[in-house]
């Protein structure tokens, strides 16, 4: 029995092998290839616009492709065709010359119209002659010619460095591109100046005075363009704009200062002005004293002085003489003596 035993051992080995390996083939199958399909970026595309038709899920052994306009392959109404291996394109009896097609099979239509709207049929063939075939959409809307759009501010004046302001450019219109001009240059987004929701909003915070001017924006489509009324931006600001009050307390006190200097010196200039005519004053009278008591002195002290005095005038009249025997008479004569006194 042992022995019967371990050969039943023995053969249980390959038999769950086997169960294992057919569970497995039950719940396991081979993956299938994916399935080709076509999308349109995008689906609904305004008139001017470019549409892609992007071939999803190309077969690997694919060896050339040919796009259809329609719902089914029509050799009347062929697009394009395309060889990969001499990388060959033809042209089909409905190309307008608006189409571009690429190795990955994928579709290119530039500058789309009305009658562009439809359906577009992909046709693969393989290498083993099998042809496989998708078909994908899209819809083209009309555009009109863009109204004239209207810039409105939160405010015209503004405060440098205090306010900001919104420019918001106004339209009804839909699929439209939106341009910031200031005085006549295209404006672009800085770290002051930003633009928000597809720049319809322009936004300057904080305001500087270098900001003050027109602003206009425009509108455009694939088929039109419209410009706004400019508006003009004022910007108010002063002399001392952008000094700290540190800056403009050390101003002050340096102005101060200053008128104090002026003033100390004015003050000592009187003073010493007035110090020196009184100096000059006081020097002029010693001066005068001193030249006085000088002249006394020598004057009383000189060896050679002399005390003048009054002249005095003695008149002698002379005793007439007797008279001549003579007939004729002399006059009478007086003499009249001066004599001078000196003292010395």
């Amino acid at each position: 029995m042992g022995h019967l035993s371990a050969q039943l051992h023995r053969v249980c080995v390959p038999w769950q092998g086997l169960l294992l390996t057919a569970s497995l083939l039950t719940f396991w199958n081979p993956p299938t290839s994916a399935q080709l399909t076509i999308e349109s970026v995008p689906s609904n595309a305004a008139e001017g616009k470019e549409v892609l038709l992007l071939a999803r899920n190309l077969p690997q052994d694919t060896t050339g492709f040919n796009w259809h306009k329609g719902g089914s392959v029509d050799s009347t109404r062929q697009i394009t065709g395309y060889v990969i291996a001499t990388q060959l394109t033809t042209r089909g009896p409905a190309y307008s010359g608006r189409e571009t097609v690429y190795p990955n099979a994928s579709l290119l239509i530039q500058n789309v119209t009305l009658n562009d709207t439809g359906f577009y049929t992909l046709q693969v063939i393989t290498a083993n002659l099998v042809n496989t075939e998708a078909t994908g959409q899209f819809r083209v809307y009309q555009l009109n010619q863009v109204a004239q759009p209207e810039v409105q501010a939160t405010s015209t004046t503004v405060t440098e460095n205090k306010d900001s302001v919104n420019l918001t450019c106004s339209t009804n219109d839909t699929e439209i591109s939106i341009k910031w001009f200031f005085n006549s240059q295209n404006i672009l987004s800085s770290e002051r100046i930003k633009l928000f929701q597809d720049n319809r909003t322009l936004r300057i915070d904080p305001v500087k005075r270098e900001d003050a001017g027109q602003y206009y924006c425009e509108v455009s489509n694939p088929i039109s363009v419209n410009q706004s009324d400019p508006i003009m931006l004022i910007v108010k600001y002063t002399e001392s704009s952008g000094l700290s009050g540190g800056a403009i307390a050390g101003i002050v006190i340096g102005v101060l200062a200053g008128m104090a200097l002026i003033a100390a010196l004015v003050v000592y200039f009187l003073h010493s002005r007035k110090t020196g005519r009184a100096s000059d004053q006081r020097d002029l009278t010693e001066h005068k004293l001193s030249d006085s008591n000088h002249t006394q002195d020598h004057s009383d002290n000189s060896p050679n002085k002399m005390n003048e005095v009054t002249y005095s005038s003695l008149n002698f009249t002379g005793q007439q003489p007797r008279q001549p025997t003579s007939a004729s008479s002399s006059p009478t004569t007086t003499d009249v003596i001066y004599s001078e006194v000196k003292m010395k």
